[in-house]
């Protein structure tokens, strides 16, 4: 997995096994693995990434209930098909209260509403070109 780097800010208010999963689930929507590849075992991501094995395999069940890995004991985490369920009314809402939230967070760090403007251009042209899944 050289390319795909997963990264955890230790000292951050977002625990460590949500960091992971949050890399990953954007790895997974964006590409970047396909079905059937593997993932680094729990205890090698634990010791790359410098943290206890528990916080690697809680990131792999959630990616599991999810839909995204097939977990299975001697064998590791594999990437799955996984086709994209139908949006929720609350899915949808919570997405909305989301986007608010963290646009209003941009806007009082001082990030420029014209940045933000072609972020979210740029991210659903690659929606649109089939980046995501």
């Amino acid at each position: 997995m050289p390319d795909k780097v997963i990264q955890v800010d230790l000292a951050g208010d977002v625990p460590a096994y949500q960091q992971i999963v949050n890399v990953l689930r954007t790895q997974f929507v964006a590409g970047a693995f396909q079905p059937g590849d593997q993932l680094p075992t729990v205890r090698q991501l634990a010791m790359d990434l410098g943290v206890h094995h528990n916080t690697v395999a809680e990131a792999y069940r959630l990616l599991a209930q999810e839909g995204w890995l097939d977990l299975r004991r001697g064998r590791g985490a594999t990437i799955i098909a996984r086709p994209n369920p139908p949006p929720s009314p609350e899915a949808e809402s919570q997405f909305a209260r989301r986007l608010d939230e963290l646009t209003a967070k941009a806007l009082a760090e001082g990030v420029e509403p014209a940045t933000l403007a072609k972020q979210l251009d740029s991210l659903a042209g690659k929606l649109r070109g089939g980046g995501g899944r």
